[in-house]
C-alpha cells in the first residue's frame, strides 16, 4: 500500500483507527518509514523510540480512555516529543546539550502521562536548541534542523525539530514548549499552526513548578487548528501541587473550533513598540503578512484598527527579560549538576550557553526580583490595554524578520553580538506573552515571493484560548493551509 495517510491530521487518523480502516501498528510503521526516509534531509528526529513505540501499540486497550471520554481523539496516533522538559520514562534526554548526554529519564512527566493515557504513541524525540535558549534548532551536539521550505534556512526554535517534522509530513503534530516564542517561531518558519496556551494551562510538573518566573509554557505545533484544540483538551488542567493554573475553560476547546466567532475588535501593529527592541522597523515581508491578515479579518466582519504601537511601549523589556532569561540558564545548569551529581564544565556547553551562564552569575537575587517586578508591571499595562480599550485580540507579526540562514546564531569573534540581534528580531513580539502569560498563536496565512512561510501572531487576554481557537478555525476555513507541501516532504520522495 502507498502511504497516503500523511494527508490526514491527527483527529482523522484517530477516526480511521477507531473505524478499523487502519491498524495503529500499521500506522506506526508508516511513520517509522517516513522518519527513515525524510529525516536524513532535515535532521528533525534525534532519538528514535521505535521499539518502545511498538510495545506501546501492543498495549493499547479500550479501558485507557474509559474514564475520560473526551480524550480518545488520538488513540493509537504516533507523536513526537521535543527533547526538552517533557520526559518519557526509559528514554534518552539531552535537552540539546552534550553535557547531559547519556541521561535516561526516570519518570513520565505529567504532560507525557496525559498523552500516554490518551493512547498516543511516543515514536521519537525532536531536535531543540541547548536548554531551549535560542529561537533556532542548531547545536554542536545534534546538528542543525533544516527548514523543509528552504534547506538553507532555519526551522526556528527552540521547537524547530518538531516543526520541521510536521511540515515535512512525518506526523501531523508534535510536542513543543515555549519560553520566549519557541512554539510560535518555528510554526511561523515552517508554515504551521502554533499556539502557546495561557500560563498554567498545561502542567510542567512534577519536576518543576515554575521555570523562569512562569515564562515557560507547554503545547504543540500542528497542521490543523482542531488538532491543537483537541490536544489541549487532553493535556490541560492543573496538576496536584501546581503553584498556579489557568482559569477553567467553559467547554472543550475542540468545541470552540467552528463555533460562532462574532465580530471581534482586533488591534494590529505595523511597527515594534518603543522600548521592545533596538529596531522598531518590521521587514517588508512580515509587514505585508500583517496587513494581509488584517484585510482578511476585515473581510470576515471583524473590526480592525491599526494602533499606535508606542501606547504599548515599555523601556525595561529587553534588559529585564534578559535578566530573567540569564537566571533561567543558571537554573538549568544548576538543576543538571544536581541531577547528574557532577559539575558541568565549559567544554560541555555551547559557547552561547556558557556566555549566558557566566553573565548570569553576576546577577543578584535582588536584581532578579526587581526584573520580575518590572515585567509584572508591563503585564498589567498590557492587560489594561485589552480591558480598557475592549480589544479582543492583538495582531502582530510573529517575527520581525523572515527565517534567517542556518548559522546566524553562532557566536563568533568577528561579530560576537550578531546572535543577540538575530534572537531579538525573532522574539520581539512573541516574548510578550511569555511575560504576561497570555495565550497567543502563530497562524500561517502568508508565503513570500520566495515561497517561505511568514506567520502572523494573534494574542488574546489571559485565559481566553477559546476566542483564539474560534478565530483560527475561521481563518483556516477562509484560507486553508494544511495542504501546502514544502519542497522537502515525504510525498516528494
Amino acid at each position: 500500500m502507498s502511504d497516503d495517510f500523511y494527508k490526514y491530521d491527527g483527529i482523522a487518523l484517530g477516526n480511521l483507527i477507531r473505524r478499523g480502516e487502519i491498524e495503529a501498528s500499521e500506522l506506526l510503521e508508516y511513520v517509522i518509514t517516513r522518519i527513515e526516509k525524510i529525516n536524513p534531509k532535515i535532521n528533525a528526529v534525534i532519538y528514535k523510540l521505535y521499539d518502545q513505540a511498538r510495545d506501546d501499540v501492543k498495549k493499547l486497550t479500550d479501558h485507557q480512555t474509559a474514564n475520560r471520554s473526551n480524550i480518545d481523539s488520538f488513540k493509537g496516533v504516533p507523536y513526537l516529543l521535543k527533547d526538552l522538559i517533557a520526559e518519557s520514562k526509559g528514554t534518552p534526554l539531552s535537552e540539546g546539550s552534550k553535557a547531559i548526554d547519556g541521561y535516561i529519564s526516570k519518570i513520565d512527566t505529567e504532560l507525557v502521562k496525559r498523552l500516554k493515557n490518551a493512547g498516543m504513541i511516543i515514536t521519537g524525540k525532536t531536535n531543540a536548541a541547548e536548554f531551549g535558549l535560542l529561537p533556532a534548532s542548531e547545536t554542536l551536539f545534534h546538528g542543525s534542523t533544516v527548514n523543509p521550505w528552504n534547506s538553507k534556512l532555519t526551522s526556528g526554535g527552540s521547537s524547530g525539530g518538531s516543526a520541521a517534522a510536521v511540515a515535512a509530513g512525518i506526523v501531523p503534530m508534535a510536542h513543543g514548549n515555549d519560553g520566549g516564542g519557541s512554539i510560535r517561531i518555528p510554526a511561523s518558519c515552517c508554515g504551521l499552526f502554533g499556539l502557546k496556551p495561557t500560563r498554567g494551562r498545561n502542567p510542567i510538573g512534577p519536576l518543576f513548578g515554575d521555570i523562569g518566573g512562569g515564562i515557560l509554557h507547554e503545547h504543540a505545533v500542528t497542521r490543523t487548528v482542531r488538532d491543537s484544540a483537541a490536544l489541549l483538551d487532553i493535556t490541560s488542567g492543573p496538576d496536584i501541587g501546581d503553584p498556579y493554573y489557568a482559569p477553567q475553560k467553559s467547554r472543550l476547546f475542540a468545541d470552540e473550533v467552528g463555533g460562532n466567532v462574532g465580530s471581534l475588535k482586533i488591534g494590529f501593529l505595523t511597527k515594534v513598540p518603543d522600548g521592545w527592541n533596538e529596531t522598531t522597523e518590521i521587514h517588508p515581508d512580515c509587514l505585508e503578512a500583517v496587513k494581509d491578515a488584517a484585510g482578511l479579518c476585515d473581510s470576515l466582519g471583524h473590526y480592525i484598527e491599526e494602533i499606535d504601537a508606542d501606547v504599548l511601549g515599555f523601556p525595561e523589556i529587553p534588559q529585564k527579560f534578559g535578566v530573567v532569561f540569564a537566571c533561567f540558564v543558571g537554573q538549568a545548569v544548576a538543576y543538571w549538576e544536581r541531577e547528574l551529581g557532577r559539575q558541568i564544565s565549559q567544554d560541555g556547553l555551547e559557547s552561547i550557553t556558557w556566555k549566558m551562564y557566566q553573565d548570569g552569575k553576576n546577577i543578584t537575587g535582588a536584581d532578579y526580583l526587581v526584573a520580575v517586578e518590572e515585567l509584572q508591571r508591563f503585564s498589567r499595562k498590557i492587560a489594561h490595554w485589552y480591558h480598557d480599550n475592549k480589544y479582543d485580540v492583538l495582531l502582530s507579526p510573529t517575527m520581525r524578520i523572515p527565517p534567517t540562514k542556518l548559522g546566524d546564531f553562532v557566536l563568533t569573534k568577528e561579530d560576537p553580538t550578531k546572535w543577540i540581534r538575530s534572537a531579538l528580531s525573532f522574539v520581539v513580539f512573541t516574548r510578550t506573552q511569555n511575560i504576561t502569560g497570555q495565550p497567543a498563536m502563530s497562524v500561517p496565512l502568508y508565503w513570500n515571493k520566495d515561497n517561505v512561510p511568514i506567520g502572523v501572531q494573534f494574542a488574546g487576554p489571559f485565559g481566553d484560548e477559546a476566542t483564539l481557537f474560534r478565530l483560527a478555525a475561521q481563518l483556516e476555513q477562509a484560507r486553508p493551509w494544511a495542504d501546502k507541501v514544502p519542497p522537502i516532504h515525504v510525498s516528494r520522495l
